[in-house]
């Protein structure tokens, strides 16, 4: 792939996601070998339930830039009732700090809200079953110590009242769609905020606004991949080598170069995940 930028952080992509493997031979392989490591340094491969979430461990090994997130996304939980049952499940995965550290667990996520559906399939939208697994999640996520990846879709006061509760974690609300106020009291209080694609969106002013509340030293960009492809690209299935537009976008942004937004993001998502590694 001829690009200028390089040294791009991938901060939330799920490579694990079915498309990659109905759409490529090779699944998602055949992408990865592409873009890594040049344009793309480093990937954070996002679980959203048990099962996934050992796929992305899976994939992390086999990639010297790619890192794992396990948790159990919203969504996931309606089909999982019996939380103390999966949090049990979820502390094996985690495992001991030496053993994520060999397994290359650096985030517990994604975890968070999502009031967006009014059911899934017959199951219907449970938002007090949503909040047990969040505020489970977050518990866990300060005893180990581990940052957290927030999934926050229609639910920005529930999410920010929440994470309230637990001072001692921090992490970054993944795939910013919240407003630029609470985006400043976020990152006041120590936490990152992540753009995906939709920074490149025409219709997309009040993303943009919330980046620009953003300070340079918060700020995360990632492609939720295979979703939300940023423009031109819109509607296709979104990888990490396409990050090279949401990262123009926020050049425009902060009126800098690409590589420089490239690399100050980079830095950022490695002080959060990587202990600045």
């Amino acid at each position: 792939m001829n690009c200028p930028i390089y040294g791009i952080f991938d901060s939330h992509a799920h490579y694990f996601d079915r498309r990659f493997s109905t759409e490529h031979e090779n699944g998602a392989d055949e992408i990865l070998r592409e873009i890594m490591p040049r344009p793309v340094r480093s990937v954070i491969n996002v679980g959203t339930n048990l099962i996934n979430s050992e796929l992305a461990i899976r994939q992390a090994a086999q990639y010297d830039g790619m890192y794992a997130a396990v948790g159990i996304h919203p969504e996931d939980c309606h089909y999982l009732p019996d939380v103390a049952l999966s949090m049990e499940s979820l502390s094996e995965l985690l495992g001991s700090p030496e053993s994520r550290d060999e397994r290359k667990i650096v985030a517990l996520g994604e975890i968070g809200l999502d009031y967006h559906y009014e059911n899934y399939g017959e199951i219907p939208m449970n938002p007090q079953l949503q909040m047990e697994y969040f505020r489970a999640q977050l518990e866990i996520a300060q005893m180990i110590e581990l940052p957290v990846i927030i999934h926050d879709r229609e639910a920005h006061g529930d999410c920010f009242e929440t994470v309230l509760k637990y001072p001692g974690v921090r992490g970054v609300f993944h795939s910013y769609s919240g407003s630029a106020e609470m985006a400043k009291e976020l990152t006041r209080r120590g936490w990152y905020i992540s753009f995906s694609g939709t920074l490149t969106f025409k219709n997309a002013s009040r993303v943009r606004e919330a980046a620009l509340a953003v300070p340079r030293d918060r700020l995360l960009l990632e492609t939720d991949a295979p979703y939300l492809a940023p423009h031109p690209m819109r509607g296709k299935r979104n990888h990490s080598g396409l990050m090279v537009h949401t990262v123009g976008a926020l050049a425009e942004l902060w009126s800098c170069s690409p590589q420089e937004a490239a690399r100050v993001t980079a830095q950022n998502a490695e002080r959060l995940f990587l202990g600045g590694k």
